[in-house]
């Protein structure tokens, strides 16, 4: 497993979409030994300015890789690339 997660999620606490989103990322990288964070844009006024209403977004790799929702064959391609 990673030392230093690949994924990170924005999300807010409440939101069924991150929730959905939660899902498929925690599958995944239970699958490919990978691991992820979460951040709360609640808890940070930049990033609820920057990613307001398009949660969940997920980076991978330090880049975005999907907003609203995470699409597991993409997720499962972009962790597949080193």
């Amino acid at each position: 497993m990673s030392t230093e997660p690949r994924i990170t999620l924005y999300s807010r606490p409440g939101c069924h979409l991150c929730d959905d989103a939660r899902a498929v990322i925690e599958r995944v990288c239970a699958e490919v030994g990978e691991s992820y964070a979460e951040v709360s844009i609640d808890d940070d006024p930049a990033l609820r300015e920057r990613f307001g209403e398009e949660i969940p977004v997920t980076f991978v790799d330090g880049r975005q890789h999907d907003f609203w929702r995470v699409d597991e064959r993409r997720l499962r391609a972009a962790l597949a690339r080193d």
